[in-house]
Formats: structure tokens, sequence, C-alpha cells
């Protein structure tokens, strides 16, 4: 069983002992601290909630509902949701916070509480740890039997949510309609089943084939939408006659496309393409992290804007985002951040957004991937035994590097021409990530591999 606690919320697998896994001790644990510090630091005792469809779901979400009542807090019920939906609604709802019950892209097994801010954004680091301390210390307060708080449902925020995609001005649904797109949806059985197919309606969308869209937590496959985990929806679009496959995770905030001939358009390049209609419409700047592909900066840099890198991590690319006053931003996992919408994550946005795109194009979805820099990037790990100074492996790798340009706000990044490594510590696990990218799919496995061994390198000399 694991449990995880950091600064964004609490994750983990449900059942086992308290502690050891996601228990109905510990969401009644994590949820009560998070209550408090809303009353603490908004004096505003409304917290809005929603859930994605997964099989734990309805019992984690009554705990937490009944928790924050008990606090004192007016609880809003948006059942079955999506986390861009939950983080529209926060605001609009004049709320002090709001708790997403996902585990994301996470396997069946999994659950968590993702914690907002009144703005509907994720907490800051330094609100996560004042909350992990509210929880390990019990440092909350239940309220009297008088003064316990309401509970309300909501059930129409995911059209409210799809009407305002439709409002976005860089959102054509005249042009998506007189298109004729025939799309397949790949919403894994849970409530992107519920969104995308409404939104693909909503913006004029007539022929839609369904895969996976009962949102009853059922995962037929990997959650994580990665092209391994894909085969199926690959496969309806090679040997049927659509334009496109459009792909989401469980709480909707990623977002993948399949081309007409069954190959991946590649979640890198989700935000490459949105990001070079919206700067064609709106010049400025753009964000993603550092271990996302350089085709945005291609790209931005085309379109007269500047490129800023920010640490991995939604929260840390929204800061870089409002410091540099982006238009588009997000991460290369195909998180579309669309600040005229919203700073988070938004799957629906980004299918808005997108389709206008293809639709203004007038070709094949492939042709129009075929328009954009064309890099790899590979992905590995190594694993660590405990007891290795994982600060030092880092330390020891820039100095080796030191005549190159690293960014070191988020772990090492070195680049090199065209190419470029990104290595940084998991904050969960003794691991260092490997990240490389090229324009050749060999030279960055060649790239990665001279790192590991520089790595294990620097491991052998530290044990001697």
């Amino acid at each position: 069983m694991s449990l995880i606690k950091s600064i964004s919320g609490i994750r983990g697998t449900i059942g086992g002992k308290a502690g050891d896994g996601l228990t109905p001790i510990d969401i009644v644990k994590f949820a009560s601290a998070y209550g408090a510090w809303v009353l603490e630091k908004t004096n505003n005792p409304k917290v809005i909630i929603g859930r994605d469809a997964r099989l734990s779901g309805e019992m984690v979400s009554g705990l937490v509902s009944a928790t924050l009542q008990g606090l004192g807090i007016n609880v809003i019920d948006l059942g079955l949701s999506t986390t861009p939906t939950v983080e529209f609604a926060v605001p609009l709802e004049k709320a002090g916070g709001g708790i997403i019950l996902t585990a994301s892209h996470n396997p069946v097994q999994w659950n968590a509480l993702k914690l907002l801010n009144d703005k509907g954004e994720f907490i800051s680091d330094a609100e996560g740890k004042a909350i992990l301390e509210k929880a390990e210390k019990e440092d909350f307060t239940f309220a009297e039997v008088k003064k316990l708080g309401s509970y309300k449902q909501i059930d129409d925020y995911i059209e409210r949510h799809i009407q305002h995609v439709l409002d976005l001005e860089l959102v054509d649904v005249e042009a998506i309609k007189a298109r004729n797109f025939k799309v397949v949806v790949d919403a894994v059985n849970s409530t992107g089943g519920i969104a995308v197919p409404m939104l693909l309606r909503a913006l004029g969308v007539t022929e839609i084939e369904e895969m996976y869209c009962t949102p009853d937590g059922h995962f037929p496959h990997n959650p994580e939408p990665l092209p391994e985990n894909l085969r199926d929806i690959s496969l309806k679009l090679e040997r049927g006659s659509y334009d496109l496959g459009i792909v989401v995770d469980p709480d909707v905030d990623r977002l993948a496309f399949i081309n007409e001939d069954g190959s991946a358009f590649g979640e890198e390049y989700t935000l490459v393409a949105v990001a070079d209609y919206v700067l064609s419409k709106t010049p400025g700047n753009t964000v993603s992290n550092l271990s996302s592909t350089r085709a945005l900066r291609d790209v931005t840099e085309k379109r007269g804007g500047t490129y800023n890198a920010s640490a991995v991590g939604e929260v840390n690319v929204v800061n870089q985002m409002k410091a540099v006053d982006a238009v588009i931003g997000g991460e290369g996992n195909g998180g579309i951040i669309y600040p005229a919408s919203h700073y988070g994550r938004d799957a629906l946005v980004g299918i808005g957004l997108f389709l206008t795109h293809l639709a203004n194009f007038g070709k094949t979805i492939s042709r129009l991937r075929a328009t954009y820099p064309s890099y790899h990037i590979s992905k590995n790990k190594i694993e660590l035994t405990p007891e290795i100074d994982v600060d030092n492996i880092l330390l020891e790798i820039k100095n080796k590097y030191k005549s190159h340009p690293i960014n070191d706000i988020d772990g090492v990044k070195i680049e090199f021409e065209k190419e470029w490594v990104h290595l940084r510590k998991s904050n969960t696990e003794p691991i260092i990530r490997i990240y490389s990218e090229s324009e050749s799919e060999a030279t960055a496995e060649h790239l990665a591999k001279k790192l590991i061994a520089d790595i294990k390198e620097v491991v052998n000399a530290s044990m001697i």
C-alpha cells in the first residue's frame, strides 16, 4: 500500500492500515487540516468538491463532505466532474477553496485529494507545507452541533464550463462546425466520457465515436494518455475514416490527439499546436516546464515572443506564466493552461482551441503535425538506494558540464546546441529522472545513456 503526502495534497492506494494507504482515517485527517486552513486563511466557510469516476470516488467524496461540514464549512458538491471544472467553479461560487477527488492518470486503486485556493488554483508550496503540518499535529477544531456546515449539490457545472469554452474569443464554433469532423473519443471510462462528447456536440461535431466513455471507473487500459496505452483508439482510426482521435485522462486536465492514420500526434505537441494558434492571434510570451519539448520555444520565437522555462509542476508553471505575462503555457504531458480562461490545465479549453486551429488549417491533422519541428524525447530513470546523496550527484554532473548552458532551478538541465538533458530527483522516491531531447531519436537515446553512465560513475566514486 502507498500513501504520499505532498505540498499539493495527499494521494494513495485505497485500503490497508491507516498511514500506509489512503484509508478513511487518512482522508478525514487531511480533509480536516485543509478545511481548518481554509477557515484561517480566507474566513470563508465554503468549499467546492468534485470527483472523477474512479471506483473509490463516492466513498472518498462522502468522507470529505462530512468532514468539512463537521468543521462548519458549507460544501457544494459538483459530483462527477473534471479537475478544470472544479477550478472554474471555485471563484464563480465565491468559495474559500476546492478539493478535487482524483488520482489523475494513476491506476484504479489510487485516489487523491488535490487542493485548491480561493482562486481555483493549486495551493502554493508554503500553503501545502502548512496544511501538512496541521494534519501532523491534528491542529483543527470541529464545530458545535448548531454550527455544522451545509451540503448542496450542483449538477450542471460541466455544461457551464462548456459554455465558457464556446464563449472564448479564439474558439470559432462556426469554423469547427463547417469542417464536419469525424472524431473518436477515448475517455478511459471516467468523467471525460461525459464532458468531451458534450463539448464536441456543442461545437457542432455530429459524428462522434465514443470509446470507453461510460463513467463507471473501470479503466480499460492504463489511464495515462501515452501512445503505448492507446492501441485501441489508434487501431480504430487506422481502420476507419475518421479525422482525428481525442484522448483525455480520468480527470480531464491532460489532452492527447491521434492522427487520422492512427499515429500519435504526440502529447508534447498538444501544447505546441495550441500555442502556435494562440500566438498567431495574440502575440506574447509562453511558458512550459524544463522537461517539455524545445518545439514550444521554436514556435514562440518564430511568432516573435519569448519562451520561458519553469520548474516541473503545474503551480510552478502558473507562477512563471504570471511573472512573464504569458498568453499560453502548460506542460508537455498534454496540459494546456490558457490565462484568458483560467490558470489551470484544461483539456476542454484545449479541445476548443485545437479544433479551431485544425479547422482553419484546412488539411489533415497529420499534415498539421508535420508543420512543426520534430524532436524526440527519451525518458529514463535510475533507481538509487536511500543512502546515496542525490543532491551531490546533481552537483557533480553540473560541475562536469559547466562549460555548457545550465539551468538549475529544478535539478540540472544541460543544453547542447539543439539537444538538452534534464536530470531531477523525485520528491517521493530515491530515483533520478533523466529526460533528453534531440532532433534525432538515436541522439536523444545516446545522450540519456551518456548521462546515466556519468551518474553511475559518480555513485561508484562515492562508494570508494
